[in-house]
Formats: structure tokens, C-alpha cells, sequence
């Protein structure tokens, strides 16, 4: 359980103490629950509507989260998964744009301005920064990527 008591000299800075929160929020959330589909659609939206009405993102907007997973028939293609926001890309290439390269680099990118960002693929045009963690299974394979756009 997290340290934050409401009332009282809290250890935590507040933006620490939401990020805290919304993990327990997560892990009570995905306790026994073994369905990739129920799991990736119940964290994208508890992360979206967390991150949109915590006053500690005031000024930031959160405008998508969500999962692409890796294809069965096709292992370098990204497939769209579940998600909170607009429509979005269905299929993005291992390589491609950020959540390809997160997915094909297996590491995490923090991209303040997709603009910037080489190969950029605009799903949504209000998007700013972007923020993609892999997905990756105990031997290392990337799995998928777990994307949170800000605009």
C-alpha cells in the first residue's frame, strides 16, 4: 500500500504519490487475471482517465494510451491492441516510427517532440510527445509496446 495519508506530512511529492497510486491501481487490477485482452484494455484505461484527471499532468494533456502487440503470423509488425483515444494506426512495422523502434531497439523511448523524432508516424496529429515502453518476455522477445501520447 502506498505511504500518502490524506491530512498529514506525506513522504512522497505529489506527483510521485499518483504515479505510486496508479501502479497499486494496476496491480490490484490485474491480480488473477490472466486474459491479455481483458489486462491491456483495463490498464490503457485506467492509465488514460488516471493521467487526464490528475491535477499534477495540469497543462499536459493525455490524449492516447494504448498497446500494440507483435502479429502471430507476422513477428516484425505491430498490431493494434487496446486503447483509449482516437482511432489509430492498425499496423505499424518493427522500425518504424516510435513504437516500431521501442519494439524493434527493445528499449524504452521518451520523445518530447514527435516531430522531431525520424520517421514519426502521425496517427493523431494533436499528438506532441510520445512515451513507448516494450513489452518484452523473460528470454528478451519484445512481445508489443505499451504507447502514451501527449498533446
Amino acid at each position: 500500500m502506498s505511504s500518502f495519508i490524506p491530512g498529514f506530512n506525506n513522504t512522497l511529492d505529489p506527483k510521485a504519490q499518483f504515479y505510486l497510486e496508479l501502479v497499486e491501481q494496476c496491480a490490484a487490477l490485474l491480480q488473477g487475471q490472466r486474459n491479455l485482452i481483458s489486462n491491456t484494455a483495463n490498464v490503457s484505461s485506467l492509465v488514460y482517465h488516471g493521467l487526464r484527471e490528475t491535477p499534477t499532468r495540469e497543462g499536459k494533456p493525455v490524449n492516447w494510451v494504448g498497446f500494440y502487440l507483435a502479429d502471430a503470423k507476422r513477428p516484425a509488425v505491430l498490431a493494434l491492441g487496446p486503447f483509449q483515444g482516437k482511432p489509430a494506426c492498425t499496423e505499424i512495422a518493427f522500425g518504424r516510427g516510435v513504437c516500431g523502434t521501442a519494439a524493434s531497439t527493445s528499449k524504452s523511448l521518451v520523445v518530447k517532440d514527435v516531430h522531431d523524432f525520424p520517421g514519426h508516424i502521425s496517427c493523431d496529429p494533436a499528438s506532441k510527445s510520445e512515451v513507448v515502453v516494450p513489452l518484452k518476455a523473460p528470454n528478451g522477445k519484445v512481445h508489443g509496446v505499451f504507447d502514451i501520447d501527449a498533446s
